[in-house]
């Protein structure tokens, strides 16, 4: 099992490289830098191609420009000996040119191309015959009869005047020898006139130096084509790396990073980015602002909405209590009305026996100490009759939902009327009162006595919850056009929030001492229920209390 285990660690690197090799062909830049090194190959064999084409040309054109030259100057120095049949002066000529620098050698042909002369020796080296018709019968094929033409031999071609060095060109001139005026109307020798060639001059001139220099000339131009390549590629795809891939690779990462919920991610825009990189850059950006906004939108729309829902909850709630306080108070006035006539009658037969028993003892002469202590409990009893008296006075002042007795009152005039009951009693206490009756609109449709019960109540909770040297405000004013608002304030010890959801319940007492019913504030409460109007409570505890009554306007 070992030796799969290693086969495969040593295919994994090829493996990889195989792919990375088409993740990088697959992305952008990969195909960027692809087409940049195919177009560079393709330019490179491109301009090597018009080189050689055009500087071959440029070396064909030397070439023959040379070949013209040398043979018009061999020519020119064979004229005259030619000429005048001198033909000791034309060879010593023919030798004499063979030394010169550049000529191999100079062979004279006849009007058939047989060799007539040539200036090499058999002890030449690297050297064969060279007459020609001796290995070619038909010349033509090689040259021109009538014309000058050039010929360039090396190891493939059919001349084998130099099979002994083999990668070594030379060029052959032909230049034919035509019969001239000059030449058929001379005395030396006679020539017809209708013999056009003559003869011909074959000159081989080595092209060592010249190959040697195209062959340098190539290689330069090669080097500094492929130096310029590589440069072009790299510079281009080190532009196309810093302008496209580096941004690419940014807008990428943006992306990622926003996927993984880093919506604050923001791509850096510089001076030198291309135009659409900053367009594809700027609409990221944009899109991530947008979205941005949207999610703030959301989320505190979503806040916004748990508020609303959180409030219409309490709402809810509030109104679900007040219904349940409302039930409670509907069963207690259907209990008051049935059971309060009953409870009062006894209250009273109690009440007037009570009083008869205490004048009759009165009367009495009896121990003072003992008649003293029969008056004090029989005041008591009277007291606490008076007060279950109170008690039930007050159920059936509850129990009362009729508006045959509301009409249309000032508000201010029924608290004056308060006003002048309660003051004396405040002020016997001890404690400040004050009114501020600022409201513009105060009126009202109303039942005024109990109105002003429900003040008097609110005032003797007021002054009962108020020390010594207290205040006590009792103001109206318009919060809006539709309504005027009383409010009756003390600086007392305040109601503890968990008391305040309970202190309209029947029976329900603040009070530790045995003064409180339970009555008042449930008798408030459905009194300004049967007068459309709302009340209010706010207090803190140590600070005081403030009770506020809405009452709805009555339009003139």
């Amino acid at each position: 099992m070992a030796q799969p285990e290693e086969k495969s660690k040593s295919r994994n690197p090829w493996y990889k490289r195989i792919r990375q090799y088409f993740k990088l062909r697959s992305t952008i830049y990969g195909r960027v830098v692809s087409i940049i090194t195919l177009v560079a190959v393709v330019l490179f064999v491109l301009f090597n191609a018009i080189f050689r084409t055009v500087y071959v040309n440029y070396f064909n054109t030397v070439l023959k420009q040379n070949g013209n030259n040398v043979g018009a100057i061999v020519e020119g120095a064979l004229y005259n000996s030619m000429l005048k049949n001198d033909k000791s002066t034309l060879h010593s000529t023919l030798d004499l040119i063979n030394t010169m620098p550049g000529i191999e050698d100079v062979n004279l042909y006849d009007e058939n191309d047989n060799l007539a002369y040539s200036s090499f020796t058999t002890e030449m080296k690297y050297h064969s015959n060279p007459d020609c018709i001796s290995c070619h019968t038909n010349l033509s094929t090689m040259f021109s009869r009538n014309e000058r033409s050039y010929r360039i031999i090396d190891a493939k071609s059919d001349c084998s005047m130099n099979p002994n060095r083999p990668g070594q060109r030379h060029m052959l001139i032909r230049r034919p020898i035509l019969n001239e005026l000059s030449c058929y109307t001379a005395s030396c020798h006679a020539h017809s006139k209708n013999n056009e060639v003559l003869g011909s001059l074959i000159i081989r001139m080595p092209l060592i130096e010249l190959d040697k220099a195209l062959k340098k000339s190539s290689t330069q131009f090669l080097v500094l084509a492929l130096l310029t390549t590589v440069l072009i590629v790299t510079t281009l795809i080190w532009f196309t790396r810093k302008r496209i891939k580096d941004p690419l690779n940014s807008l990428i990462k943006a992306s990622e990073a926003v996927s993984a919920g880093e919506l604050k991610t923001r791509l850096q825009i510089g001076p030198d980015l291309l135009e659409d990189m900053k367009k594809v850059s700027q609409a990221f950006n944009n899109m991530l602002d947008n979205i941005d906004n949207a999610t703030n939108e959301l989320e505190n729309w979503s806040k916004q909405l748990e508020y609303k829902v959180q409030k219409k909850s309490e709402e809810l709630s509030e109104a679900q209590n007040e219904l349940i306080n409302v039930e409670r108070i509907a069963s207690l006035g259907k209990l008051s009305a049935s059971v309060a006539h009953e409870i009062n009658n006894p209250l009273s037969g109690i009440l007037i026996y009570t009083k008869l028993i205490y004048k009759q003892l009165d009367n009495q002469d009896l121990p003072r100490e003992k008649k003293e202590s029969m008056l004090r409990q029989l005041k008591l009893i009277e007291n606490e009759t008076k007060r279950c008296g109170d008690i039930v006075k007050g159920l059936l002042d509850f129990s009362r939902k009729d508006q045959d007795d509301f009409e249309e009152k000032h508000l201010h005039e029924i608290l004056r009327g308060t006003y002048d009951i309660m003051v004396h009693h405040i002020k016997i206490a001890n404690i400040s009162f004050l009114t501020d009756f600022s409201a513009r609109e105060d009126l009202i449709y109303c039942n005024p006595g109990q109105v002003k019960q429900a003040c008097v109540a609110l005032l003797v909770n007021a002054s009962e919850a108020v020390s010594e040297n207290g205040e006590i405000i009792m103001r109206t004013l318009n919060p809006d056009i539709n309504t005027v608002r009383l409010e009756i304030s003390d600086n007392g010890s305040g109601i503890s929030p968990e008391d305040i959801p309970h202190i309209f319940e029947p029976f329900f007492s603040t009070k530790r001492e045995a003064r409180g019913t339970g009555l008042g504030l449930p008798i408030v409460h459905g009194i300004v229920q049967n007068h459309g109007a709302k009340i209010e409570v706010n207090s803190t505890v140590g600070k005081g209390t403030t009770m506020a009554i809405n009452f709805p306007l009555r339009k003139t």
